[in-house]
């Protein structure tokens, strides 16, 4: 939620509680204002109604965190916002499926000389359960995947989510064979879903509509699936943390990479300049147009990166923060009143293998790291941060 809040509204996580605030620009909203045909299909895990303030039209829409792959329950756009649950029925096919005929209806129905467009599909996909569908099912062998490098039988450590949903998805301590069989159904989820993306971009090129349009592709995050011993999302490592982003069309440049660091609501004043739309002063986000236009690979020095204390009071759930920059990061775990520090290189340890917290020579990294973590805090506007936590600490 949180996410899908920071891409649409160009606001920092804290900024963005769900529903989405009334007063707060969202980037499909001022794309009509300018006018686009703003489309949606697929998955809206934020408050019913700011989906009919975000788009004009619509295929077929769940709103929820995960369902049944093969049963989704979705709702027919309602520019009222109401969506009432007797109107919620199952989409007859695979989740994915559903979801990209919906947005290649739409495109069919565009041509060259129409108005511009804003077109967003999220999928639920390959998110569990992971029951990709044939023959995409048996496409990998789970006998042939590889561990992860960072693969454990058990976190090391008490994080606070051992009981949570994701977690209990595999047993303790994780089997070997047991991480290569959801690792091989994740595969398999992910190759479907590449099929079917596959399918609308052939789609825009049929309709002659693939050298005027900006493709995004992103995500809002990773998963564990074994690595350091944990299957779900809620931790602050990289696999969770450092999401996808691939983009093409005018503006950018065929066969760039970039190391530039960045967060998703980077995106929403990116979109705007790109599109010619003026930036609201509402929004958070950096542009990553000089990026794109490759006068700098520079973007962001810190990311600031957080797993609950956020709702209701934080202060007593577990949760975690962490700071990096581009070479190290760190990360305070606290779990009833338990404080965990990890220090990371990862320029050298890109899977986070070897924490460096206590090894000796690191103490000025470490605490520059952590004046930083409590600085992006405040600026955050992080719950948990106060006046003392922002002082400068002592070496």
């Amino acid at each position: 939620m949180p996410g899908r809040g920071m891409l649409m509204s160009g606001r920092n996580l804290f900024d963005t509680p769900d529903p989405l605030l009334d007063d707060i620009p969202l980037l499909p909203e001022l794309l009509q204002q300018s006018g686009y045909t703003a489309f949606g299909t697929g998955k809206w895990h934020n408050r019913r109604g700011s989906y009919s303030r975000c788009f004009n039209t619509s295929g077929r829409v769940f709103f929820g965190g995960m369902n049944d792959q093969f049963a989704m329950p979705v709702n027919d756009f309602d520019p009222a916002g109401k969506y009432p649950p007797e109107e919620t029925y199952l989409a007859d096919g695979y989740s994915t499926t559903v979801f990209c005929d919906d947005m290649i209806d739409f495109l069919k129905a565009r041509g060259p000389d129409d108005e511009p467009f804003f077109a967003y599909i999220a999928f639920t996909s390959p998110h569990d359960p992971r029951t990709p569908p044939a023959p995409y099912d048996t496409m990998y062998d789970p006998a042939e995947i590889e561990l992860p490098p960072n693969f454990l039988p058990e976190h090391p450590f008490d994080i606070g989510v051992r009981d949570i949903r994701d977690e209990v998805l595999a047993g303790y301590p994780r089997g070997e064979d047991e991480i290569r069989r959801h690792i091989a159904d994740y595969y398999g989820m992910i190759s479907h879903m590449d099929m079917d993306i596959g399918r609308i971009l052939d789609t825009l090129e049929a309709r002659g509509l693939s050298e005027n349009t900006i493709v995004i592709y992103t995500s809002d995050h990773g998963l564990g699936v074994g690595q350091h011993g944990l299957m779900g999302k809620q931790n602050l490592y990289d696999h969770s943390m450092r999401i996808p982003l691939i983009m093409r069309g005018p503006g950018v440049p065929a066969g760039m990479r970039s190391s530039a660091m960045l967060y998703l609501h980077d995106l929403y004043p990116t979109l705007l300049q790109l599109a010619g739309v003026d930036i609201p002063a509402s929004s958070a986000g950096h542009s990553l147009v000089n990026v794109l236009s490759q006068a700098t690979s520079k973007h962001r020095k810190l990311i600031f990166s957080a797993y609950q204390g956020v709702f209701g009071h934080p202060e007593s759930n577990p949760y975690q923060r962490s700071v990096k920059d581009g070479r190290h990061k760190l990360i305070q775990t606290v779990v009833d009143g338990t404080v965990t520090w990890q220090l990371y290189n990862l320029m050298e340890d890109p899977y986070e293998r070897t924490d460096l917290i206590d090894q000796p020579g690191n103490d000025n990294v470490i605490a520059e790291l952590k004046r930083c973590l409590r600085k992006r805090q405040a600026r955050s506007n992080d719950p948990l941060v106060t006046e003392a936590d922002t002082k400068p600490p002592a070496l």
